[in-house]
């Protein structure tokens, strides 16, 4: 069977192969992939930054939607021509000083950055990965579902309740959901965001927007709030101008919840915490319920997700997507599509 596969070797660069389409293994399910998202993790690999963990020359990808095209041995539940996605985390290294809390356990593996990922025409994922969806699922949208589960996992490790305000400080792909997930939560959101093109985007999705390039956040949400400032503040952005507003714009016994990766330390103000009795949640990736959560919002088509969608490109173009996507800094979620 051909199997087209795309490989990043390195110096921002991928080639496209005919790669081997084995059968399953035991506990084994291939997938033939429909389409799959380029995420920032992605562009970081293009980018060298991930070379001392990632194995040249590999296959990258995990925001995929896709169908059961071969089930192998020891493999029940599943059967050919059902709807996918993968959760992407091989936790199969947990321990019990893991605490049972495998999405975040010492010795996880990310499938599509520490092995092989969907970024190709037919995958081999181990079978305790999958997540069904309904028939009718649109598999566009439905390869939304992981970046959608982590805004899924962030608002629901945050306690918003209805009527809250939260602000979302950085309104790219991962802040635009989370957005999204906190109003369909009943939260008010802000969005602070220093993009016009995102800005624009956020209005038109019927977000408050602000710019704090030009317009003081802090005094905004005062004004908003009669003084109160915000109930949950997420921190998208990744960068120390957010970090120094995080504890400005958070109000009594605010919630933080740190979605960014941060590669190195950060100074924190950490007065604030105590002053205001404020809690700083940390959030990685997503728990089985959240990848749940999020498929039934895709099924039910309860979030303008199609907004996000900048363009569909196939799978061979790959080296053309990264790099357009460096010179787009306007872009939202761009997909392959792995079958055109």
């Amino acid at each position: 069977m051909k199997n087209t596969a795309t490989r990043y070797t390195g110096n921002k660069t991928f080639d496209v192969i005919d790669a081997a389409s084995p059968s399953p293994g035991k506990g084994e399910v291939r997938i033939k992939v429909a389409y799959c998202g380029v995420c920032g993790t992605d562009v970081h690999i293009f980018h060298g930054m991930m070379d001392q963990r990632v194995s040249m020359p590999l296959t990258i990808g995990h925001e995929m939607s896709g169908v059961v095209d071969a089930v192998g041995p020891e493999v029940d539940g599943f059967k050919v021509g059902e709807k996918v996605v993968v959760r992407p985390l091989d936790d199969r290294g947990a321990k019990p000083s893991d605490k049972g809390f495998n999405h975040v356990a010492a010795a996880l593996k990310f499938i599509g950055i520490d092995s092989p990922g969907a970024m190709q025409q037919y995958w081999n994922v181990p079978a305790f990965t999958l997540h069904k969806l309904p028939a009718d699922t649109d598999m566009q949208l439905a390869a939304l579902v992981e970046p959608l589960a982590v805004a899924c996992h962030d608002v629901r490790l945050s306690g918003i309740k209805p009527g809250e305000y939260a602000v979302v400080l950085g309104g790219g792909p991962i802040g635009m959901l989370v957005a999204m997930r906190a109003k369909h939560a009943g939260a008010k959101v802000l969005i602070s965001e220093t993009n016009a093109t995102r800005c624009q985007l956020a209005k038109e999705l019927g977000f408050e927007v602000v710019n704090p390039i030009n317009e003081d956040l802090v005094d905004y949400v005062s004004k908003a709030t009669d003084g109160g400032l915000a109930d949950v503040v997420f921190e998208v952005a990744g960068v120390q101008p957010t970090i120094d507003v995080m504890t400005e714009v958070a109000g009594i016994r605010g919630r933080i919840v740190l979605v960014a990766i941060h590669g190195q330390p950060r100074p924190v103000n950490l007065f604030k915490f105590f002053w205001k009795e404020l809690q700083l949640i940390g959030a990685r990736v997503y728990e089985p319920e959240d990848y749940d959560d999020a498929i039934q919002l895709v099924a039910d088509k309860s979030l303008p997700l199609n907004a996000l969608i900048t363009s569909v490109a196939p799978l061979t173009s790959i080296q053309s997507v990264f790099e357009q996507i460096d010179q787009n800094p306007d872009g939202m979620k761009v997909l392959l599509d792995c079958q055109a």
